[in-house]
């Protein structure tokens, strides 16, 4: 696609120039047939280099970039152009999405001019982050090329568009994958208190150890043996857990140039990754906003499915029903399950939640994530001088107590709830999954 050439700045001064000639001529320095000559020679000249500038052939244009792209990751663009023809000079512009984020500043910004040797191909590299997840379109890559003589440029958009999708940071789940499930779940910061040889499963007979519990010891194996023999139990495998996370208002604070929605969709991942290392079935359920559902599924493919159905949901601003959420949900999921719901429990919320958790709990176990906002905890960090101060330090701690109250509630009809911050829900999520199975009470 080409623009209408447009004067350059090596016209604009030429014309300056011939009206300078002209101011001469009126007050008689020169005579008038200057002027005029001046004139046919500057149209002859303009003329001509307009017509070099529309002969002149576009450079070829090819982008480099992966497909898939974890928010907030920086990664390189490079574009290839080929150039065949005269010396050219070119400004460079990718017209990359406009709400991501040129990061390397040690590179010049885009748009950037540079010289294309006769014949040649040069490559250019600059750095993005995106900021958002989502479906984002390349349109092009914008050159304003510019005449022999300066006097003209034009801007064509040369090079094919090009689909990116924008997925949650999946690095961490990369990161897992030469450990197993226990060590990845120390990685994220779970504590996990280990229980030698208990669970619900059957795994072997082994000799009695220092420590086993007089259950674990079989008399059958030990009297046929002659020496104490213990069964060793392992957590039960191809159970459930399903996850659900509010798309409404409520996830919409932002912390770290996150929200709080890619954090909770962040932890969700990590989790759901380590469940299925250890043979369990992970589904996903999204309310709130646009609704979403997984079944839950074995098998780290899983994890793939996840990430396809999740990349790009966005938080709305509006409020959730958590009571439609789980009527729905307790149709769809018929088998028992861990539900873990993430949210940012508020006091006017706690009526609806109660009603939505009750309703799961006749065939689920639920446990409540509410994200807690780092700025309260600073704003009863801060010290208090003025007026000002106290009535933020008094507002923040009134609104703790009121969230603390909705808290206790829930607690009061057997929901764990867990009250972390953003940085600490991955670890919390996973070491009160780790529990659960280890107590056996799902």
């Amino acid at each position: 696609m080409r623009a209408w050439p447009r004067p350059a700045p090596g016209f604009v001064w030429a014309c300056v120039a011939w009206a300078a000639l002209g101011l001469a001529v009126h007050v008689r320095l020169l005579p008038a047939s200057v002027w005029l000559i001046a004139l046919a020679g500057l149209v002859a000249l303009a003329l001509f280099d307009l017509w070099r500038l529309r002969v002149a052939p576009t450079p070829e244009v090819a982008r480099s970039l992966p497909e898939a792209w974890p928010i907030g990751v920086e990664r390189d663009v490079e574009l290839r152009i080929e150039h065949y023809g005269r010396r050219q000079r070119v400004v460079v512009h990718d017209l990359h999405p406009g709400d991501w984020d040129l990061t390397d500043r040690t590179i010049p910004d885009l748009p950037r001019t540079i010289v294309l040797a006769a014949d040649s191909v040069a490559t250019l590299r600059y750095r993005l982050r995106p900021s958002v997840r989502g479906n984002f379109r390349f349109e092009g890559t914008q050159l304003r090329l510019s005449s022999p003589l300066r006097l003209w440029r034009q801007s064509r958009i040369v090079g094919a568009p090009q689909q990116v999708r924008v997925f949650p940071n999946f690095a961490p789940l990369a990161g897992f994958a030469l450990f197993s499930a226990e060590q990845a779940s120390r990685l994220v910061g779970a504590h996990i208190k280990r229980r030698r040889g208990e669970g619900t499963d059957f795994h072997q007979m082994r000799e009695y150890r220092v420590g086993d519990s007089m259950r674990q010891i079989d008399w059958k194996a030990t009297a046929r043996a002659r020496k104490l023999i213990s069964r060793e139990y392992q957590d039960e495998k191809n159970q459930q857990l399903l996850m659900v996370v509010d798309t409404g208002r409520r996830m919409l604070a932002h912390e770290g140039g996150l929200s709080h929605f890619d954090r909770a969709l962040d932890a969700t991942l990590v989790v759901s990754y380590i469940a299925l290392k250890r043979g369990d079935a992970v589904g996903l359920f999204t309310a709130g906003g646009e609704q979403r559902w997984v079944a839950p599924q074995r098998g780290m493919a899983a994890i793939d499915t996840l990430l396809r159905a999740s990349y790009d949901l966005q938080p709305v601003p509006v409020a959730t029903d958590y009571l439609a959420a789980s009527t729905e949900l307790a149709l769809r999921q018929r088998r028992r399950a861990l539900v873990m719901l993430v949210t940012n429990l508020r006091d006017e919320d706690i009526e609806d939640v109660l009603g939505a958790v009750r309703l799961l709990q006749r065939r689920h176990l639920v446990v409540v994530a509410s994200l807690r906002e780092r700025d309260l905890d600073e704003a009863l960090d801060q010290r208090v001088d003025d007026v000002r101060s106290a009535v933020r330090a008094a507002a923040a701690a009134r609104y703790i107590a009121q969230r603390a109250a909705a808290h206790d509630l829930l607690r009061n009809h057997r929901v764990t709830v867990l009250d972390v911050t953003c940085e600490q829900l991955p670890a919390a999520l996973v070491e009160q999954y780790l529990s659960i199975k280890r107590s056996g009470l799902l």
